[in-house]
């Protein structure tokens, strides 16, 4: 072969090679994929190859692809997969990957259902090394080691002494003349069940939850270094203002508080459903505007916590400058509130089971967030309120 033609085709044989290495080097569409495994499957091989050239090149970069391979985006893999649970491979947006197996499971045929595609790495059922929950745990709490979770102060007075206290507060008289005001709705302090036996069991099915969530058991909204301080708490912050707990009110909550501490918790017994995971039944009648519970948690920026896989945050500040807004994570710390589940808002059947609402107030200028009834419920139901209340951000659209 004449020098010139030799030339020639080693030129054209590079600028074959320089084609295949700027199609590789051009912007595909990111997809993220679930694990290595997944990777491996649309991976190219590429091998090096040694030949001694007369011009001195001593290596080449031969580019060879698997068979049977997309040569795509990987979407004839993902196309294949289905759901472990129902067999369909429709609403493949919706399908989780498992880290360790690869198998698909769609977010609505999950049990307990996941709300929505969790940030961090998700393992399904059958690999994930946490074992379904169960209340077992709270038979084997003693009634010491349950006082000593909540840390129940000792107290002499007993609950007569309580609802003495109340009904006092209920008797007391107007003074001045009588002045017509438009009907105030107060709120109405939670009656603790008087059963000393059961109020224990009550306290031991949270104590349960809380264990198994290894979650501390917290009453009070948290401040804790690294998070936002407690000088970042101002109700004035609030875009459009907030509204102010009265006096009457803030009587009731510290009531509430108090009896707490005492141990005289709510009516309400933690449950573990296959379906929902942990949730809340109330053990006892509970009246129309029942203090039920404040919702607790530590206390972070809202800018900090958007990718956070708590699926509880509760919003505490939406601030007119979105990084002062604050939301309450009771992913290290809580209360019995964080138990409490949502309704699909989307279905007209489920908006109906709602029996509690959400509301954040002003109290002595901090804002905190209080759980009301909404109507009379019975001993049995199920608590349940609206997640989204005005921000419309959280999907519900899997839930029952």
């Amino acid at each position: 072969m004449a020098p010139s033609a030799r030339a020639n085709r080693r030129w054209a044989d590079e600028e074959d090679d320089d084609n295949q290495l700027d199609r590789l080097r051009r912007p595909r569409r990111v997809r993220k994929y679930r694990s290595i495994v997944a990777i491996m499957r649309v991976a190219r091989r590429v091998q090096l190859i040694n030949e001694d050239d007369d011009d001195g090149f001593d290596q080449t970069v031969e580019i060879k692809k698997e068979e049977n391979v997309d040569d795509g985006d990987g979407d004839d893999c993902y196309s294949k997969l289905g759901c472990q649970e129902c067999g369909r491979g429709d609403n493949e947006e919706e399908i989780l990957l498992c880290d360790k197996c690869d198998k698909g499971y769609h977010l609505d045929c999950l049990r307990p259902i996941v709300p929505r595609v969790p940030f961090g790495h998700w393992y399904c059922p059958s690999c994930s090394d946490h074992i379904r929950p169960s209340m077992a745990l709270a038979k084997s709490l003693t009634q010491t080691s349950i006082l000593d979770f909540f840390r129940i102060q000792k107290c002499s007075e007993s609950m007569a002494d309580f609802t003495s206290a109340l009904d006092t507060r209920k008797r007391r008289k107007r003074s001045g003349p009588l002045v017509y005001h438009k009907k105030r709705r107060r709120l109405l302090p939670y009656i603790p069940t008087e059963d000393a036996d059961l109020r224990l069991k009550q306290m031991g099915s949270l104590a349960s939850a809380l264990t198994a969530m290894n979650i501390e058991f917290s009453a009070e909204l948290t401040y804790v270094r690294g998070m936002a301080p407690r000088s970042a708490n101002q109700a004035k912050f609030e875009k459009g203002g907030m509204q102010v707990l009265c006096k009457e009110n803030v009587e009731t909550l510290e009531y509430c508080k108090l009896m707490e501490k005492s141990g005289l918790c709510p009516p309400l017994m933690v449950v573990f459903d296959s379906c929902e995971g942990y949730t809340v039944e109330a053990d006892g009648p509970i009246k129309d505007l029942t203090l039920i519970a404040e919702y607790a948690g530590d206390v972070d920026y809202m800018k900090k916590r958007e990718c956070d896989d708590c699926d509880s945050l509760m919003t505490l500040l939406s601030a007119k400058q979105p990084s002062r807004s604050l939301v309450v994570c009771p992913d290290k710390r809580g209360n019995i509130a964080r138990f409490i589940n949502g309704i699909n808002n989307h279905l007209p059947e489920s908006k109906k089971k709602q029996n509690l609402k959400c509301v954040r107030y002003d109290v002595d200028g901090k804002c905190r967030v209080l759980l009301v009834a909404t109507r009379d419920i019975a001993k049995g139901e199920r608590l349940y309120y609206d997640y989204n209340g005005h921000e419309h951000e959280y999907p519900t659209h899997h839930f029952i």
